[in-house]
């Protein structure tokens, strides 16, 4: 356990950032499911779906709780599997 007062502080400001960080990265899972489910269905909204789902993972990305190329690569598997549903 911390015994000087900035380490104590430090304890509860990274507990505050490791929860937020849980739910953006939640929130970015349920995005992306919700694109996957709806690439799958073949429905309308698809590419609507799909452009949500880039954005959000450029968001995770932009806020480091993704990593770059983790989120360049969700994006091609998701462009990818669009454009084989439209064909």
């Amino acid at each position: 356990m911390a015994n000087v007062k900035s380490a104590k502080k430090r304890i509860k400001v990274i507990a505050v950032k490791t929860a937020r960080n849980k739910a953006r990265k939640s929130n970015l899972k349920t995005t992306l499911k919700k694109a996957d489910a709806a690439l799958t269905a073949k429905s309308g909204d698809s590419a609507a779906a799909v452009r949500l789902a880039i954005k959000k993972v450029d968001q995770a990305a932009a806020r480091n709780i993704i990593h770059k190329n983790a989120a360049s690569r969700k994006k091609s598997q998701l462009m990818k599997k669009l454009n084989s549903a439209k064909a």
